[in-house]
């Protein structure tokens, strides 16, 4: 289901994209609201991207240590990485919930009438999945340190 949201988010940011650039040349003329969605498509678009990362597990890893220690060390660092992660982003998803309900406190807009907390909502959502995924991934690497499975 993420991999079909992604698809249709990124389809439809091109296809706005597109009509913009054609429009401005061709009619002199484009939708007024359509910049402000786009750079917000562009936010959800990278975060659903990063979820889907994290559900593969595929995340940016700059991990030099590891590189020079056989398992069982390899998965034990991994779950010191995957905990840290965990952590950083649950505390960036409970930072972004306070943000999403004061700007609906506020009633802030984000573009035409779409209020800024619903365009915002994608970042503890996006955070809360990372932090789920890596909260999981670091007991599955847990797991293989003590089996002393080889890592991918």
């Amino acid at each position: 289901m993420e991999d079909v949201l992604l698809v249709v988010l990124l389809a439809l940011m091109i296809g706005l994209a597109a009509w913009q650039i054609f429009a401005r040349n061709i009619f002199d003329t484009a939708i007024l609201w359509g910049d402000p969605f786009l750079r917000t498509l562009v936010l959800w678009v990278g975060f659903f991207g990063a979820v889907a990362a994290g559900r593969d597990d595929r995340q940016i890893n700059v991990d030099v240590v590891s590189r020079f220690t056989g398992e069982p060390w390899r998965s034990r660092i991994r779950v010191v990485t995957d905990l840290f992660t965990a952590v950083v982003s649950g505390f960036l998803a409970w930072q972004a919930v306070r943000f999403v309900k004061d700007a609906a406190a506020y009633e802030e807009i984000a573009f035409a009438s779409v209020p800024l907390w619903l365009t915002a909502s994608i970042l503890p959502l996006a955070f809360g999945l990372l932090a789920i995924r890596y909260l999981l991934l670091s007991g599955f690497h847990l797991r293989r340190s003590f089996a002393g499975e080889a890592d991918e």
